[in-house]
């Protein structure tokens, strides 16, 4: 089922959550709402389930304009931070009960029930009650209860965040395996970077209300469109210096770090992501503060200015010494932006 958003504000008496967003998802994308707190995502996803009514503008899913419709008209299923499961109940109870709501027969309830649970993995928990349950195995039900109705839309906020390391891991992989499975459109609010980047066919980040980029996951993160979105992917993030641009030239610190520039001469914020360096004899030499090894990759930092800088280095047999190297900027890994609005400027 296609999602569209046109034109839609949402207003909380003087604060603006979500400012004139319109967006389309496609039929069948799992689509991740990416950015810090307050920016409007999880309002967003609120707006699209019915909980929030829109101040200005239309929802529509397929050709159907739902912006009016109640929460149990719209056909989709929702998935809490908290599961929100019933205490009281069994898992196979838990699963039933929005069948049973909807008044399905008994036998093609208890059909669907144990589909939703073999898609889930949790056909051994039926019998169990949540306090019995492991936060992913809860996750797995809350999962389980959302499709059994059928939804022509699955919307997840934070469903992950309660969980530790290992289990947002194993989660995140479930979610994606469910969602390619049954095909249904699905919307995934978090502000982790790292989970959307890893399920997602499309992300969108926000940041005030508004909506920064759409993109897919590479394509963001190695063509952000401005200076917010760069920061906001990557791990360890996007390094940011000042620099300025003379005659096609790159110069922090004056010190030329590019060359064969094709934008106007000025000053402009440069990132430069922790990989886009590379060993070069004929390249900017820095002194290290400190080296460490991690399997084949080696972790340097060494500051510009006040500024740290963090880089990823494959050496291929080569070694540091006197912690000094000389160093070149991968052509691709090199942006800048404009040092008032932070959009992004070509300049290759």
């Amino acid at each position: 089922m296609k999602i569209t958003l046109k034109n839609l504000t949402i207003a909380f008496k003087e604060v603006i959550a979500v400012n004139n967003v319109s967006l389309t998802i496609p039929e069948g994308e799992l689509v991740c709402l990416l950015g810090p707190s307050g920016c409007g995502k999880s309002t967003t996803l609120f707006a699209l389930s019915g909980l929030y009514k829109p101040n200005h503008g239309r929802i529509f899913f397929g050709d159907e304009d739902v912006t009016d419709l109640p929460p149990e008209k719209r056909g989709i299923g929702l998935v809490f931070q908290n599961y929100a499961l019933y205490p009281h109940m069994t898992v196979e109870q838990n699963i039933l009960f929005p069948l049973e709501n909807l008044r399905y027969k008994k036998d093609k309830a208890i059909e669907i029930m144990k589909d939703m649970a073999r898609l889930c993995r949790i056909e051994e928990l039926l019998q169990r009650k949540p306090s019995q349950l492991s936060g992913g195995q809860q996750q797995r039900v809350a999962i389980a209860r959302a499709l059994a109705k059928q939804p022509r839309i699955l919307l997840l906020d934070e469903p992950l965040s309660n969980l530790d390391a290992r289990l947002r891991l194993e989660m995140r992989e479930e979610i994606r395996r469910i969602q390619k499975e049954t095909g249904v459109t699905t919307i995934f609010v978090t502000h982790d970077q790292e989970e959307a980047m890893s399920i997602s066919d499309r992300l969108v980040v926000m940041k005030d209300g508004v909506i920064q980029q759409v993109e897919t996951p590479q394509e963001m993160y190695y063509n952000p469109v401005n200076l917010f979105v760069a920061r906001f992917l990557g791990n360890p993030p996007i390094n940011v210096l000042d620099g300025v641009v003379k005659k096609g030239e790159l110069f922090v610190n004056d010190v030329k770090i590019a060359s064969n520039l094709k934008t106007s001469d000025g000053e402009y914020k440069v990132g430069v992501r922790p990989e886009g360096f590379k060993l070069d004899e004929n390249g900017f030499e820095v002194k290290l503060d400190d080296v460490s090894y991690v399997g084949r990759d080696t972790l340097i930092n060494f500051h510009v200015e006040n500024t740290l800088v963090h880089a990823i280095l494959d050496l291929e047999g080569q070694v540091i010494e006197d912690y000094r190297v000389r160093l070149s900027i991968k052509p691709h890994a090199l942006h800048l932006f404009d040092i008032k609005s932070g959009v992004t400027v070509n300049a290759k």
